[in-house]
């Protein structure tokens, strides 16, 4: 290798960068002390600009395109060196290719809930995540502000500033929105569409926008949704005597269809016993509700105890234990009749139950008579 050769080898004759990356947004040409030849060759591909800056100060910036470079293409560069007439002669300067594109799929999201107030619930938190694509607005602009000298600035680099941004960002603009929690997902790309805007025009002092932003999903933590969850659960049910009623129908039902698990025809007689009751219960918890006295007002009595009583092969009732003593005294009701009431497992004789064992207590025999 010649002289001329070596020499010919310390000039940079080609400038340019060819991005095998998805997420590099500025790149330093890596000049390693050699020398820019003046008629070299700059290459600015589509997406890209190249910034040349000289001793700190930014000089010249060129869109995509092929260049040779010249003094006359590089004027504010030509001027800081103190060209004259065409001086034609190598240069040292710093050159950073600067992406255009738009570098999408980023992500965002609240690292903790942020509290809103919401008309019907109160005070709720919520979180929410989603993506945007981040787009270089003003190239001089960034590397003042954020790259400085950094020889490969990534995404990953202002990743986390600029979901500090948009935390702030979403959380006023949902806290001040006035649109109720349900209907929230409703308006995300409402809400997304104007904060695009908002962040783009905040973000301008650092030569970046972001034109697409998107709120994929906004919630609220795991007990809150389990509340609502239950809360749903009642609106569906809607008329709970009636629900008791069904269930119990269903029970029946299944009985009927399954004689082996009754046992027997007294079994049955105890399932309809208690279907009814069940049914009945339910229909006197809706008529409470129905007749519950204003505020301020005495409550109605207690009832008494309700008593099913085996009349005749049938059953009868339920009898008030008041009205008991009497159908002993009338003969209808013995110590051996089958009676059942609400908490007891089967029917048992009345005689056999400690509440009515005293209706059935010994008698004296009649006085004999009189000499």
């Amino acid at each position: 290798m010649g002289f001329m050769d070596k020499v010919r080898g310390q000039f940079i004759d080609i400038v340019e960068f060819l991005d095998d990356t998805r997420d590099t947004i500025v790149w330093r040409f890596p000049r390693q002390g050699n020398e820019i030849k003046m008629g070299a060759q700059l290459v600015v591909r589509e997406g890209q600009v190249a910034v040349f800056v000289d001793e700190g100060q930014i000089a010249d910036v060129f869109t995509p395109g092929t260049y040779e470079l010249t003094t006359e293409n590089i004027p504010i560069l030509s001027t800081l060196k103190g060209w004259k007439y065409g001086f034609n002669s190598p240069f040292k300067a710093e050159v950073y290719f600067v992406g255009t594109r738009q570098y999408t799929d980023m992500k965002w999201g609240t690292q903790n809930p942020f509290t809103v107030r919401d008309a019907e619930f109160g005070i709720v938190r919520l979180r929410a995540f989603g993506t945007y694509a981040l787009r270089v607005t003003d190239p001089a602009t960034l590397l003042r502000q954020l790259v400085g000298t950094d020889p490969e600035f990534v995404t990953g680099e202002v990743e986390e500033f600029l979901r500090q941004v948009i935390v702030e960002a979403v959380t006023t603009a949902l806290a001040g929105a006035g649109i109720p929690m349900l209907d929230l997902a409703a308006n995300q790309g409402e809400i997304s569409q104007k904060l695009v805007g908002t962040l783009s025009a905040s973000l301008a002092t650092y030569g970046i926008a972001l034109p697409r932003f998107v709120i994929e999903n906004i919630s609220v933590p795991p007990e809150v949704e389990e509340a609502l969850d239950k809360r749903t659960q009642m609106g569906i049910v809607g008329n709970l005597g009636a629900y008791t009623q069904f269930q119990a129908a269903n029970a029946l039902e299944a009985a009927a269809n399954n004689p082996g698990a009754a046992g027997s025809g007294a079994g049955m007689v105890i399932g309809m016993g208690l279907g009814q009751t069940a049914a009945g219960a339910a229909q006197g918890a809706a008529a409470g509700a129905a007749q519950a006295p204003a505020v301020g007002g005495a409550p109605p009595p207690l009832p008494g105890t309700q008593w099913y009583v085996a009349l005749d092969g049938q059953q009868a009732g339920p009898f008030a234990a008041a009205s008991l003593p009497e159908k002993v005294g009338a003969g209808r009701m013995g110590a051996d009749t089958l009676v059942w009431r609400d908490g007891m497992a089967a029917w048992q004789p009345a005689g056999e139950v400690p509440d009515l064992a005293h209706l059935f207590a010994a008698t004296p025999p009649p006085l004999p008579p009189q000499a």
